[in-house]
Parts: C-alpha cells; sequence; structure tokens
C-alpha cells in the first residue's frame, strides 16, 4: 500500500481498525469524526469539540519543525487529493494594456488646510459645469501594462518605488481606488471583474500593519480565520471522501484530521490558526497583545507576518503581498517566502510578492519576476531569462553582485551607466520605455504576447475557482463572532468602564449636596426653575457619560475599513455588537444615578415615575452614544472629530429649550430646535416631573397667573 494511504502508526492494530470503523461511516458523519493518537477520545468525538490537547498532539505529529516539515505535510495532502484523480482550483491572471491615471493636486493647493478643502470643493463643482478649466496635474502610474501570472509558480514584483509596483497589486487584486482612470482588462480564468467578486477570491496584503492592540497573536488571526470561512472546503472533502470510499483507499489519519478540522465551519479553535502561527515562527510570541501606540505588544516584524498570517489561514487562491519585508531581517524574510513557495507550488497558488531588496537567497526562491519602472514593464518571465533579457541590451551583471540590487540599478539613470558591457559601442542612457519595447521582441516577450492573443478556455476554469459570495459564512456567524470580541475588547478595556461607573458615583455624589431635598421646595414657580436645573443637570451628565465613544471608535476604525474592504463582514454586523454589549451597561450608569439622586434631590416619589423617569435616562445614554459614534465616524479622526462633535454639541445645547428658550428662538432656527435630540430627551423628563400630583398646587398658581 502506498506510503500515504497508511499513517506510520499503522502498527498500532487499535487505531488502525479504528480508523478503517470510520471509513465505514456515511460521509456527513464521517466528515465531523476524529480519531487521534494519544488520545481518550472514540469515534463518537466530534471534530466540534476538539480539545486544546488533542490539538496539539496533532499539530505536534503533523509539523514538529515548521520549515523542515511543512513540505512534507503539505505533500501528503496533494498525494491524498492525486490519488482520486481531484484537482485543486486554480487562477490565471491575465491583464491586457492596463492603464492608470490620476489627477493631482502639486505645490501648496496639495496640503490639508480648512482653506485648500473649502477651495476644492468649490473648484471640483466648477470644473464638473465646465465653468473652470482642470488645473490638477495628470499623473500615468501605469502606462500600458500587460502579461500573465501563473498559478503554482512565485512571482517577484521587483521596482524602486514610486514605479507603480502597489498600484499594479491593487489593480490585479479588483481594489483600485475609483478616482483614478483605469483603462484596459484584468481577468481571472477569463472571466472579468463583475463576472465575481474578486475581494473573496484573492487578498491583497497591504504594507501597512493594521491590527487591534487589544487582542493577542492568537486572537487577532482566530478572527480572520472565523469570519472568512472554509470556502469549498467543505464540498472538497465530501467528494474526496466519496471517491476514497468507492476505491477502498484508507487515508493518512492525521491528514485525514487535518482537513476535517480545516473544513468545518464554527469550529472553536480552528486548527489552521496553530499551523500558520508555527509555519510564520509566531508560536513563541502567539498569546502576546498585539499592541499599539500606547500599548506594549510585539515588535514590527511580528505585526508584519500577523498581517501575512490573517490571509494565509483564509480559503483565497490568489495572493498579492505588498512589501511584506518591512521591518524584517533576511533570515526572517527567507523563511516566510520559503513557506509561501511551499504552498504555492504544492496546493498550485497564485502568489505575487512585492519586495524592495531581496537578500539573493530570497530571490532564488522566486519562479518569475515582474520588473516594474516609471509604470511600464521592462522585463517579465522567468527569473532564469531576466539576465540574458539584459545581456541582450548591452548590460552584464557583475559576478559579486545581488540580481536582485542589479535589476533595480539597472533601469536608473544615475546607475545604469556602471553595467554597460558593449565596449565598443558608446553608452547611451536607455529608457525603461526602450526596455519595455525591446521586451516585446525578445523570446520570452513574444511567448506571452502569443499566450494574451488566445483567450483563455473558460471551461478549464474549476467552478469553485472564482467566489460568488460576498461573504464567506452567514449573517449569523458573523454576527457571533463579531460579538465575541467585541465581549473580548471591553473586558480588555475594562478599566474605562470602572472609571465611568466611579466618575457617575463621584458626581452623584455631588448633585446629592448641591441639590439636597431639605432646600428644595415646591411652592412657587421658582422652586420649580431650582427642579428645572436638577433636571437639565442630570440630563447633560448622562449625555456626556457617551463621549468616551468618540476615542473608543477612532481606535478601531482603521481596522474596520481594512476589515470591510476585505469582506470580512458588511458594516451593519460590525456596528450591532458594540450598541447591544454596552446597554448593561448603561443600565448599570443609570441605576447608579437614579438610585443615589432621585429621592435625595426630592423628585416626586411616585414609583411609577421613578420607573419612567430611569427609563428615559436610560433611552437618553444611547441616544448620545449612538450620537458620539457617529461624529466619531464622520470625523475619522480625533481633531475633526473634536472640532465637528463639539459644534454639534453646542447647537444641541444652545437650540435645546433650556438655554434658550423656544419662544426666543428666531423662525428660521425653529427647525434646529425640532431636530435637536436632547429637546425631545429633557421635554420628556420635564413632563413626567411636574406633571406629577406634588405640584399640583404650583400648576393651578401658574393656570390663574
Amino acid at each position: 500500500m502506498d506510503e500515504f494511504s497508511v499513517s506510520s502508526r499503522e502498527e498500532d492494530g487499535q487505531e488502525f481498525l479504528k480508523c478503517a470503523r470510520s471509513e465505514k461511516l456515511p460521509t456527513s458523519d464521517h466528515l465531523r469524526r476524529s480519531v487521534l493518537s494519544g488520545s481518550i477520545s472514540e469515534l463518537s468525538q466530534i471534530v466540534h469539540n476538539l480539545g486544546i490537547k488533542d490539538k496539539k498532539v496533532l499539530l505536534d505529529h503533523l509539523a514538529k519543525v515548521a520549515d523542515q516539515d511543512n513540505d512534507k505535510f503539505l505533500s501528503k495532502i496533494k498525494s491524498r487529493l492525486d490519488r482520486v484523480g481531484m484537482e485543486l482550483p486554480t487562477i490565471e491572471i491575465r491583464y491586457e494594456h492596463l492603464n492608470v491615471e490620476a489627477e493631482a493636486t502639486v505645490g501648496s493647493k496639495s496640503l490639508p488646510t480648512f482653506t485648500n478643502f473649502t477651495l476644492g470643493i468649490f473648484m471640483s463643482i466648477l470644473n464638473g459645469l465646465h465653468l473652470l478649466p482642470n488645473r490638477k496635474k495628470h499623473l500615468t502610474i501605469l502606462n500600458d501594462v500587460s502579461g500573465v501570472i501563473k498559478p503554482g509558480r512565485m512571482t517577484l514584483l521587483l521596482g524602486p518605488p514610486s514605479s507603480g509596483k502597489t498600484t499594479l497589486l491593487l489593480a490585479l487584486a479588483g481594489r483600485l481606488d475609483p478616482n483614478l482612470k483605469v483603462s484596459g482588462r484584468v481577468t481571472y480564468n477569463g472571466h472579468d471583474m463583475h463576472e465575481f467578486i474578486p475581494q473573496k477570491t484573492s487578498a491583497y496584503v497591504s504594507q501597512h500593519d493594521v491590527h487591534m492592540g487589544e487582542l493577542t497573536v492568537r486572537e487577532t488571526l482566530a478572527f480572520a480565520a472565523r469570519v472568512q470561512g472554509v470556502g469549498s472546503l467543505q464540498d472538497m472533502l465530501e467528494e474526496l471522501s466519496r471517491r476514497e470510499e468507492a476505491a477502498s483507499i484508507i487515508p493518512d489519519p492525521d491528514i485525514d484530521d487535518f482537513m476535517k478540522a480545516s473544513a468545518t465551519e464554527g469550529l472553536a479553535s480552528i486548527v489552521v490558526t496553530d499551523y500558520v502561527l508555527k509555519i510564520l515562527g509566531l508560536e513563541g510570541c502567539a498569546d502576546t497583545l498585539v499592541g499599539n501606540e500606547m500599548i506594549r505588544g510585539i515588535s514590527g516584524g511580528q505585526k508584519k507576518r500577523v498581517t501575512t498570517g490573517e490571509i494565509l489561514v483564509g480559503p483565497v487562491r490568489a495572493m498579492f503581498m505588498d512589501e511584506i519585508s518591512t521591518g524584517l531581517d533576511s533570515s526572517t524574510t527567507f523563511q516566510i517566502v520559503n513557506s509561501l513557495k511551499h504552498q504555492n507550488h504544492i496546493l498550485n497558488r497564485t502568489t505575487i510578492i512585492s519586495l524592495l531588496q531581496p537578500a539573493p537567497e530570497t530571490y532564488d526562491l522566486f519562479d518569475d519576476i515582474i520588473l516594474l519602472s516609471d509604470g511600464q514593464i521592462a522585463y517579465q518571465g522567468p527569473c532564469e531569462n531576466v539576465l540574458e533579457f539584459f545581456e541582450h541590451m548591452g548590460f552584464k551583471c557583475p559576478d559579486r553582485k545581488g540580481v536582485a540590487d542589479y535589476l533595480q540599478e539597472v533601469t536608473s539613470k544615475k546607475d545604469q551607466k556602471q553595467y554597460w558591457a558593449r565596449r565598443d559601442h558608446a553608452y547611451r542612457f536607455i529608457t525603461t520605455k526602450e526596455f519595455a519595447e525591446a521586451f516585446k521582441s525578445f523570446h520570452i516577450g513574444r511567448k506571452i504576447g502569443d499566450e494574451l492573443s488566445i483567450p483563455y478556455d473558460r471551461s478549464k476554469s474549476h467552478p469553485t475557482a472564482l467566489a460568488t459570495k460576498k461573504y464567506g459564512i452567514g449573517n449569523k456567524e458573523l454576527l457571533k463572532a463579531n460579538f465575541a470580541r467585541e465581549f473580548l475588547l471591553m473586558k480588555r478595556n475594562s478599566f474605562v468602564y470602572i472609571f465611568k461607573l466611579t466618575q457617575i458615583l463621584i458626581m452623584a455624589l455631588l448633585t446629592m449636596t448641591v441639590f439636597f431635598r431639605t432646600r428644595m421646595h415646591r411652592n412657587t414657580i421658582q422652586d420649580g426653575w431650582i427642579f428645572m436645573g436638577a433636571l437639565f443637570f442630570t440630563l447633560i451628565t448622562i449625555m456626556f457619560k457617551g463621549m468616551s465613544e468618540i476615542p473608543m471608535t477612532i481606535a478601531k476604525l482603521p481596522v474596520f475599513y481594512k476589515q470591510r474592504n476585505m469582506f470580512f463582514y458588511p458594516p451593519w454586523i460590525y456596528s450591532i455588537p458594540p450598541w447591544i454589549l454596552k446597554i448593561p451597561i448603561t443600565f448599570l450608569e443609570v441605576g447608579i444615578w437614579v438610585s443615589l439622586t432621585y429621592y435625595d434631590v426630592g423628585f416626586d416619589p411616585n414609583f411609577g415615575r421613578l420607573i419612567r423617569f430611569y427609563v428615559l435616562l436610560v433611552a437618553i445614554n444611547q441616544m448620545a452614544s449612538a450620537l458620539f459614534r457617529f461624529i466619531a465616524a464622520t470625523g475619522r479622526n480625533m481633531i475633526v472629530a473634536n472640532t465637528f462633535g463639539s459644534f454639534v454639541l453646542l447647537s444641541i445645547f444652545a437650540l435645546g429649550g433650556f438655554i434658550l428658550s423656544p419662544d426666543y428662538i428666531k423662525k428660521w432656527w425653529k427647525w434646529a430646535y425640532w431636530v435637536s435630540p436632547m429637546m425631545y430627551g429633557q421635554n420628556a423628563i420635564v413632563i413626567n416631573e411636574f406633571l406629577a400630583h406634588s405640584w399640583s398646587h404650583v400648576t393651578s398658581l401658574l393656570l390663574l397667573q
């Protein structure tokens, strides 16, 4: 029997019999069974209940040393599929005559000042009406680039800064800014971008590391794995089990366990997360907070690996990685790229990695290279032919010079001359445009041109290669994942909520001394104004309790925008958990305030009015929290949010009906009075108090006047 049909544990007859009995189960039951060496679990154990100890045994057996065993482990998975004739989905990406252009202001007008912002709005309107000429500078980022990205081959994107590498990756991933002018065509297996969802089919790994600092490395990757789902792995495993059963093949129990666990949606502790932690070398800091400017956490290089890991835990088949070596030493970069190479070659993924100055040993891991300079492709093809092309152009790489460094300098006007090898010809600077034109006549360029001239046979595309669903899992599971993460963040930020409770306790004690009931009478209208002041002070205290939402919301916005653009979840699912989970805190805060101040101040003693007063304050607090979250989401940074928020709060207070009486508000400002949410809350608590029986004689006195 082939070495991959049974494990080395075959000598243990009891384990082998367990595997054989498991194979006789119906497919739907079989997929959720797990047999682990050294575990007391029987066949009835469900993969959903895979414990930490069992998971550790499985991982240790699969890959004790990731950089040595990873290749062998992936080969076992591929061999299992090959034995029953199953093919993994592959993606071939083509881009033809791709042009990306932009218009931007230059000089002092490009500075982000209030004057430039205001003038920019008016200028855009006038330009749209063709009343003024467009004075923005036209910039060409990518100029007529074409090429093919093959699956199963590692592609290096090389070029100097500002050459258009990030724009090319974004264009291939379908994530370009809509304000850019784009022409040309990008296809996946012959399908245009509008025929599928490129954001779920491919993944763009940004050069910026944006994470929630309060979460650990393991929690960050586990959340990413949970919301991205398992893609088509479940269907693939069902088909694989049916074929193996028909061929009477007993799979390797270790590989079978891993594939079952990684293909089961809703698994609490996803095995793939620990596997990615191992291959990225993050096991040592897996339970360390990621950290940010205010929280001590992992290093910059480790954050870069976490950014890469967020994509590796998902089911995407095409990856575009932008400057993943920033902050990493050459050894760590080599290990990461080597792990990606194993996955790419064995699992036939499509991978493009942009690196600025890769070490020679890292460069040797790549199969193909795209040399980009000044928005044009000087060379694209196998790495072994790149030196041949430039020697054909008259440039030779010195023996002791790294190929990657040579390629970045040979297109530079400042460094090109030193590599000129044709001594019988006078040197002249050869532009990137000339390199691009010469490459089209080079045998590699002609081969790419001939391939692009023949349309891709769409019938060869695997049915599950291109994603057609916007999100990896259902809305219910997405809500559960976001609720779990938000609850964890609230526990990590528990000091904020403890401080808020302490703050409202202190303010309640101060209110009890200022508005003490022995000095609060109900004899005249002036006494009513004193009670009115106490109610207004209660109102603003409860409202300002929501101001902490501004910095807490702004701190999480970058992560939200990144994960929203990657289609981790829709915005409405992200916004619900913070609101729901903070309602109990609102009940507690308002409960402390009302229990201490209501009877001490001397409000109407009727219990029904007490309950209404409590409910109204809860509603006011929820309104204020929502208002401050809206201000934070609109402003997007602390300066704008505080400026805009101050204006909104002053308007609400001034036109709320207490500071300025409605009778004195001008007619053209009446709309602001009715829009002010503070007005409705204030009128509600005032009516609740002054329509009570204890104020009936004062009301009669007012009517007589």
